[in-house]
């Protein structure tokens, strides 16, 4: 007889003695010791944390516990210790401490003990710990672990306190476990206080942050690029400025070069939350541009107007002649219908859609400014070509801004646990203008490969949507490496790679359904089997008399006899075997023939049948040199006797309905497979259908 489930196996070791090996009652342990109410068992290995009501149904066999003195009555002991004045005992204590502050049930009775307020007087007050540094890095370590349960609020803690961790962070020599600590400590102040972040921002500089990411430890380097993202990340969002400022001052520290060079380009791997900590400042450095993004351009504004104004000018004119811009207002419709805009008279109506709002003319202007000789040729090229044939600027410049918004997710928040950050984004101030003048580029050059029209505008840009996403996911390191793999990515290679992969998918799919298609067979079998031990009802062929007669046949459970009898009437269920008065061994058939090949269907008189009657016949030939002559009700039937019969003697099934339902059976289990490996959960049970309306009257009520 099996154990109960509630009963486990495991060992408990307890200081003097050696460890025994017991069975404990899950549901209610019960322990004979004198005062159990100051014990407590708590896992020997890993976290060691402590047993309680809730987590005792988690205990597996052979899993190793000790016995060890209650949270409650630990806290007590440790918060006592800390207040010694012995330097040892205390040292000893905040070791201690900082192990158990992980585990939420001493970190309860801990604080419930102004633990918390304990642990923060000894930062305050305290400032000769600083030559005691060991002792310093387990009191914050400490600290953190217990705020970081959310029992108490960060909104407690106090300016001095502040004050004395942001100083560590600002000394110059301080030991690296403490900075690393007091990093982590201001970074959790920011994410989860509001109150805090402006007290925090008031004491710790940008510059300062920035200098610890030239340090050759990667883990300063990580926490000191958390801190600053998450100072990025909780701007208040009534102060938009506060943002504007501190992008303007995290440039000019050069931040984005220091990165690079130091951490980027360092000499050590890249580790896993050091690429998060990149890919969310490159998020938040991208949603700097939201704001412009869903600016929509005012048509009556003039210095708006000035900048479209710029880009004909820079396209056409050379450079500004003042006696020829009134001469040449009434070209300004054709300049702007070579420019590419759709609204050729007033070309300000394209930045009104957000997004991609105003960043998309910012862009253009970039280009127009500061790549100048790309910006002429591309629009000179596309005016010289056949209007079907041009490839509009305007419109694709204000498209591809908006897909690259899409790409980059620009105005999205950070994804918790995505990595995806790219270096070449870190190469260049400007890197997002530049990225955007490289594929415009290759917008231009993709439009010709595919030989484009204005209808084609679509098409193509879902080409160099393809084209852009391939390469960013072969993470160019340089800007100039993203323009030698968008190269290498023509249409024609665009193309190879679709084929290619379409052949990839389409070997999958065919080895998929081959693995699969034994079970599906096997199962679309035993649906035959079962039907056939249902049994059917068939009419009697050469009744010429007013009343007919049936007869009806069904399989024995065992699936090894076939019995089968006249009827008076059509059955409305089945017919139990003692009404069937003759059988036939399965053993004893030779074969199944269907059609022509039928007995019945070969007689003179059942020459004449119709074709329908020919399609659903088909006959049972048994030993000696016998035969069962069937014509199904119906063609669905047909298909049931059929392949039931060939299951039955080991042949294969090869109706139509056989294939139908083979094929049905075989996409519904694959999309399950897939559902499956994206941990989609399947309901057990159909949703309800809905119920059907009473009245099919519908009226609105325009009161």
């Amino acid at each position: 007889m099996p154990p109960p489930s509630d009963i486990v196996k495991v060992a408990i070791e307890w200081p003097g003695a050696n460890a025994q090996l017991m069975e404990i009652d899950q549901v209610s342990v019960h322990w004979s010791l004198s005062g159990s109410e100051q014990f407590a068992l708590r896992y020997a290995d890993g976290p060691q944390l402590y047993i309680t009501e809730q987590s005792r149904s988690e205990i597996k066999n052979g899993t190793i516990l000790r016995l060890a003195i209650s949270p409650a009555r630990a806290a007590r002991q440790l918060l006592d210790r800390i207040q010694s004045h012995g330097i040892d005992a205390r040292l000893e204590a905040l070791k201690e401490l900082a192990k158990l502050s992980a585990d939420p049930t001493f970190a309860t009775e801990f604080i419930s003990m102004e633990g918390i307020g304990t642990l923060a007087r000894l930062v305050e007050s305290v400032c000769s710990l600083l030559s005691f540094g060991e002792m310093l890095a387990f009191t914050l370590t400490a600290f953190l672990e217990l705020m970081d349960h959310g029992i108490v609020s960060w909104d407690l803690i106090s300016l001095s306190f502040i004050k004395q961790i942001a100083s560590y962070v600002n000394q110059p020599m301080v030991d690296v476990s403490i900075l690393q600590r007091s990093l982590a400590i201001l970074e959790s102040m920011v994410l989860n206080s509001h109150s805090l972040y402006h007290r925090v921002a008031q004491e710790i500089t940008v510059g300062q942050l920035i200098g610890h990411l030239q340090v050759s430890n990667q883990e300063i380097q990580t926490y000191a690029i958390a801190l600053i993202n998450a100072l990025f990340l909780k701007a208040p969002e009534d102060r938009r400025q506060v943002s504007t400022e501190m992008a303007s001052t995290l440039a000019q520290k050069h931040l984005r070069s220091i990165i690079l060079n130091h951490v980027i380009r360092g000499n050590r791997p890249i580790k896993a939350e050091m690429a998060h900590q990149l890919y969310v400042l490159q998020v938040l450095t991208f949603n700097l541009l939201e704001e412009r993004m869903m600016t929509k351009m005012d048509p009556s504004d003039q210095a708006q107007r000035d900048i479209i104004f710029e880009l004909r000018r820079i396209a056409f004119d050379g450079e500004n002649d003042p006696s020829g811009t009134e001469k040449r207002k009434a070209m300004y419709t054709k300049d702007y219908k070579m420019l590419g805009f759709t609204n050729h008279v007033n070309p300000a109506m394209d930045f009104t859609q957000t997004p991609p709002g105003m960043l998309a003319l910012d862009n253009m202007l970039y280009l127009a400014k500061l790549h100048q000789d790309t910006y002429i040729r591309i629009v000179l090229e596309n005016s010289s070509r056949e209007d079907k044939h041009e490839c509009p600027f305007g419109r694709c410049a204000i498209e591809l801004t908006r897909m690259l918004c899409e790409i980059l997710q620009v105005g999205e928040l950070p994804n918790e646990g995505c990595n995806d950050y790219h270096p070449m984004f870190f190469t260049h101030d400007r890197a997002w203008e530049e990225f955007f003048c490289v594929c415009i580029q290759l917008l231009n050059k993709t439009w010709k490969e595919m030989r484009a029209t204005a209808e084609d505008f679509n098409k193509v840009m879902q080409v160099v949507r393809e084209q852009i996403t391939r390469t960013l996911a072969m993470k160019p390191s340089s800007l100039d490496q993203l323009k030698g793999k968008l190269r290498g990515l023509s249409y024609s290679e665009i193309l190879r790679l679709r084929q290619s992969e379409r052949m990839s998918q389409d070997d999958f799919h065919l080895a998929l359904c081959l693995r699969i298609q034994p079970e599906i067979l096997e199962l679309i079998k035993q649906q035959r089997l079962n039907r056939l031990c249902e049994g059917s009802c068939f009419r009697k062929l050469g009744n010429r008399r007013r009343q007919e007669k049936f007869w009806f046949c069904r399989l024995s459970l065992n699936h090894k006899v076939l019995h089968y009898g006249d009827l008076d009437e059509s059955p409305q269920g089945e017919v139990p075997f003692e009404l069937l008065t003759d059988k036939i061994p399965v053993s004893d058939i030779k074969s199944v023939v269907t059609g022509k090949d039928c007995p019945h269907m070969k007689e003179k008189s059942a020459l004449k049948q119709n074709k329908e009657v020919l399609e659903q016949a088909f006959s049972i030939l048994y030993d000696p040199d016998e035969n069962l002559n069937f014509v199904a009700p119906n063609k669905y039937e047909y298909c049931i006797w059929t392949d039931g019969l060939c299951a039955l003697l080991g042949r294969e099934m090869g109706s139509d309905l056989t294939r139908s339902d083979l094929d049905t059976l075989i996409s519904m289990e694959m999309k399950l497979r897939l559902l499956d490996l994206e941990n989609i959960t399947i309901p057990e049970a159909p949703p309800p259908v809905p119920k059907e309306p009473s009245t099919y009257n519908f009226t609105y009520n325009y009161g």
